[in-house]
């Protein structure tokens, strides 16, 4: 298998050095059809670290004043991938200085002199997408002041990457990275004079591949709501682009912008941000406030169930739970063992999450933060509900929904969601049940162990048996935002949570557990390390062939209805 995906690997390099070899005879582009206008974000924070030599990617810092950014030593692939995509340039644009442009400019034409020819990790479908793009949006940056010379460089340059896109974009995996190729193809062929044969192919891929890859309620394979906002992002700037040409939009392309956008709100919490599930993150500052308007349909319902998960809102508190199996075949090799999880954000202050993603803190914190235990959700201690294979990084074993209903009764919004992540293995179906009251002040659940069937009974004894009685430990927890602040309460039988806001909410539990609060870490993409946090946790065991642990989270009596948030959001 891996001497198979090792062979898969060399021939594609080898493709690509091909591709870039024949791109050389490229017609070289006369310039810009139109002044393109850069729609991209990037945060003036980051631009002023840029100039000042720290260089911070994909979880790593580079203090190197002074230094190209081609001479610093990449420390992983997740750094060498965001610095040949040029999401950087964002950043130097948005502090928009002398410096910056300086920057900027001395760092691409650095790219073209060592990497123009086709060397380097950046030519890929994806990476050279996202290159494209790149430059069109911070064209008049990085071309102001430049003699004509170095102009010529740069659109052969652009030229050779749209050649070689226009022969490798098939090679581009399915989901976000052929997104990224296609319309990185798109933009050379409208932006780019002298390249307008590529337009036609290039739009009707890109239709084909939103067909092929959105589903009718506007997910992807991934189930990964910031892989999802990245899609619709490419699709607006696309659109907007054919608009802004003359050109039609394919109707594909249209009616994927309609089926996301809805999708993207139902995932978006009460704080505006993302859910963090499957290797999301809360998405790019101003990304989602961007895409929407930008995507321009109307906010209608918002849809209780998207990309396999519910969302359950009252008052100013979202709730939002992962209430389908992993994602299978390519996507497996991301998933999270997180069936059943939820987050929990009251107004602008999330009070429950999921660790998130570790891929920015290397190989082990990806690996922990994709078990069960980092998730807010129930786990059999060591055993994950979804379980990876024996060697690589797919899930092998996906835990299945067996049961779902969402209702909304008098009290709130009910959800009943059953897997059968420990079935084969101890016999048991792991249940939640959520009811989050009308007001948003209380969100009561109930966790179960459960051996349903005299099949189930019978291996539930077999693994006990083997394991001396202690197969059956588990542990509920709930991962705690690092702004919040945790005791325990009332002698040990409750916890005190305390948001900024001034909001107090009480965790209680009723049934055969011990309560306590643990260390936990916060995983977010863009820090250097992850960010310390607590978790409750309720620890029982299963003995008998059903075990029920309930619990409520409810806002404090004296919390008002409505508090006046001012202070300032931590990421």
């Amino acid at each position: 298998m891996g001497g198979t995906g090792s062979t898969s690997k060399r021939l594609d390099r080898l493709a690509d050095r091909l591709a870039v070899f024949a791109a050389r005879r490229a017609r070289v582009a006369g310039g810009f059809v139109s002044q393109p206008e850069p729609r991209s974000i990037g945060l003036y924070t980051r631009g002023k670290q840029l100039v000042l030599g720290n260089v911070l990617l994909a979880g790593h810092l580079a203090e190197a004043p002074g230094t190209s950014l081609w001479d610093i030593a990449a420390p992983d692939r997740g750094f060498a991938v965001e610095a040949h995509g040029f999401c950087w340039l964002d950043d130097l644009a948005a502090l928009g200085t002398k410096e910056a442009q300086t920057r900027a400019q001395d760092w691409t034409w650095g790219w073209i002199a060592r990497f123009g020819g086709g060397r380097g990790p950046g030519w890929t479908p994806d990476l050279t997408g996202r290159r494209i793009i790149a430059w069109v949006h911070h064209a008049t940056l990085l071309l102001n002041g430049r003699d004509r010379a170095q102009s010529e460089t740069f659109y052969r340059s652009l030229s050779r990457q749209a050649a070689y896109l226009a022969r490798r974009w098939r090679s581009a995996a399915e989901g976000l990275p052929r997104f990224e190729a296609l319309t990185g193809l798109v933009y050379a062929g409208i932006s780019l004079i002298g390249m307008e044969a590529l337009v036609a192919p290039a739009t009707a891929a890109l239709a084909a591949a939103c067909e092929a890859d959105i589903d009718a309620e506007g997910g992807i394979p991934t189930r990964n709501p910031e892989e999802l906002l990245e899609v619709l992002t490419l699709l607006t700037w696309s659109a907007s682009a054919m608009t802004e040409a003359n050109l039609t939009v394919p109707p594909a392309v249209s009616s994927a912008i309609m089926r996301i956008a809805p999708a993207l709100r139902a995932l978006r919490h009460a704080d505006g941000d993302l859910a963090r599930f499957h290797g999301g993150g809360k998405g790019a500052e101003g990304r989602l406030d961007q895409a929407l308007a930008a995507a321009g349909v109307r906010a209608g319902a918002t849809p209780a169930i998207a990309m396999g998960y519910a969302r359950l809102a009252g008052g100013r508190t979202s709730v939002i739970v992962d209430a389908s199996a992993p994602p299978g075949g390519r996507a497996a090799e991301t998933a999270h063992a997180s069936t059943s999880a939820f987050e929990l954000v009251s107004g602008r202050r999330a009070l429950v999450v999921n660790c998130g993603s570790g891929t920015a803190f290397g190989a082990e914190w990806r690996r922990a933060a994709r078990a069960t235990a980092s998730h807010s959700t129930l786990g059999l201690d060591g055993v994950s509900s979804s379980r990876l294979v024996a060697s690589g990084d797919a899930l092998g074993h996906r835990a299945q929904v067996t049961s779902s209903r969402l209702t909304v009764g008098t009290e709130g919004s009910d959800l009943f969601i059953a897997h059968d992540g420990w079935l084969r293995s101890h016999g048991l179906t792991a249940s939640r049940s959520l009811t989050l009251a009308h007001d948003g002040r209380r969100l009561s659940g109930v966790d179960a162990l459960t051996a349903m069937t005299a099949e189930a009974r019978r291996r539930f004894e077999d693994a006990m048996t083997a394991t001396a009685m202690e197969g059956g430990r588990f542990a509920i927890r709930f991962h705690l935002h690092p702004d919040v602040d945790a005791e325990l309460d009332m002698g040990g039988a409750a916890v005190s949570l305390v948001l900024r806001s001034g909001e107090i909410w009480i965790f209680r539990y009723t049934g055969p557990a011990d309560l306590g609060l643990e260390p936990s870490a916060y995983l977010e993409k863009g820090r250097l390390k992850p960010r310390p946090s607590l978790q409750i946790v309720l620890r029982s065991e299963a003995r008998g062939f059903e075990t029920r642990i309930g619990w409520t989270l409810a806002k404090a009596k004296d919390t008002p209805l409505a508090i006046r948030d001012l202070e300032g959001v931590d990421p």
